[in-house]
């Protein structure tokens, strides 16, 4: 909860005191793209997670932080031009947004590690840190007169000293010794490939999550692009506020005995926080121009959608976060082709927020329900297949 207050405290108070609606765009899409070049370190989490539950060799998962690590070093340098060219950012900007990257894949080891042994207190402990940390200084950039690079720049130095914190965290968490004899995924244990799988996961969902906004700058208008990048301000509450459920859930989702309940209870949690989230929204339409400027009074009647769509996409983290508890990576093809019509659709036919708002939410519901239940028919037949080799 610390963490996403944090978080929408940047888009509140860059887009009601300090950012106009062009500069407030060019920030909100610098954060998305942040974002999606982090799937290494979300990927990472949630593989080191896994062999935490199957008892990892500890070196191994410090090798593969560094390769992950250093891997990720080298993507940012070759992102830099192209994401600047899609998102229509300058080079600047850019650059403040993707150097975090490094950084916050080693603070997904961390959190794996201790994701991975169920040490929940000290991981909601060290996720609020993170959250603190990269945010105050970006707020604090803001508030002197900095614009988005500025602004982008100062977060990551945040997230540097909060990389510190959770490497800290790890070392004095009493996450005991593995067990003897027992080894993660077969004997081929953890691995960089592991991470690149899980990474293709990732990255379908953070796409999936962030595409239309990466391309509300392309195509609309600026200050439609900004009023939009608000909007999306809904959608990341719903996307990310039950973001503790698939944490929680995540070592159960690894555990082939519990796995397939796991994931019908985390779904019917998850949807039900939608629910609530989404009316919430909808009666909390008329307060946008009043909380932040009469500049975003086309929000009212459409903050719902918005909300709507984070919901489904809440849904659909569950389900690919259990797809890679499973090693099964491949239930993700079906995002992959939502999302290349969605972006098919955007491209070819938005030019408005209202048609840009419904085309994301479209997208994201048969994401999320085909995904869904492909996941649950795939368990139900290893189940079968399992019990039918025991006897």
């Amino acid at each position: 909860m610390v963490a996403n207050v944090c978080a929408y405290l940047i888009h509140l108070t860059a887009s009601r005191w300090w950012l106009d609606t062009a500069e407030y765009g060019e920030l909100a899409v610098g954060l998305t793209a942040m974002l999606v070049l982090t799937v290494a370190a979300l990927a990472l989490q949630a593989v080191v997670a896994r062999a935490v539950v199957h008892h990892a060799d500890p070196r191994r998962i410090r090798r593969v932080t560094v390769q992950t690590t250093i891997a990720v070093c080298v993507l940012v340098v070759v992102a830099i031009v192209p994401t600047a060219w899609v998102t229509s950012m300058s080079i600047d900007t850019t650059s403040a947004a993707l150097v975090a990257a490094p950084m916050l894949t080693v603070i997904g080891a961390g959190q794996g590690i201790l994701q991975g042994h169920k040490q929940f207190r000290l991981l909601g402990w060290v996720l609020a840190a993170v959250g603190v940390l990269r945010t105050a200084p970006l707020i604090a950039a803001l508030a002197v007169g900095a614009g988005p690079a500025g602004a982008l720049a100062a977060s990551a130095s945040g997230i540097a000293v909060a990389a510190v914190v959770v490497l800290y965290a790890t070392r004095v968490a009493p996450i005991g010794s593995p067990t003897p004899g027992r080894t993660a995924l077969g004997s081929g244990g953890i691995g960089l490939l592991g991470v690149v799988q899980a990474s293709g996961v990732q990255l379908v969902l953070v796409v999936a999550a962030s595409v239309d906004l990466l391309l509300s700058r392309t195509v609309l208008s600026p200050d439609d692009a900004g009023i939009y990048a608000l909007g999306a301000i809904a959608t990341k509450v719903a996307f990310w506020l039950p973001q503790a459920v698939g944490v929680v859930f995540y070592p159960r989702l690894a555990d082939p005995a519990t796995s397939r309940r796991s994931l019908v209870h985390a779904v019917g949690v998850v949807a039900l926080i939608g629910v609530i989230l989404t009316v919430g929204a909808g009666l909390a339409g008329p307060l946008v121009p009043v909380l932040v400027r009469p500049d975003y009074q086309p929000l009212v009647p459409i903050l719902w959608l918005f909300a709507y769509t984070g919901a489904m996409l809440a849904v659909l983290q569950v389900a690919l976060l259990s797809a890679i508890a499973r090693s099964a990576t491949g239930v993700s093809a079906v995002t992959w082709v939502v999302v290349a019509a969605e972006i098919a659709v955007i491209v070819g036919a938005v030019d408005t927020i209202v048609a840009l708002a419904a085309t994301a939410a479209t997208a994201a519901t048969i994401a999320a329900v085909t995904t869904t239940v492909w996941g649950l028919r795939a368990q139900r037949v290893d189940e079968v297949v399992g019990a039918a080799s025991r006897e």
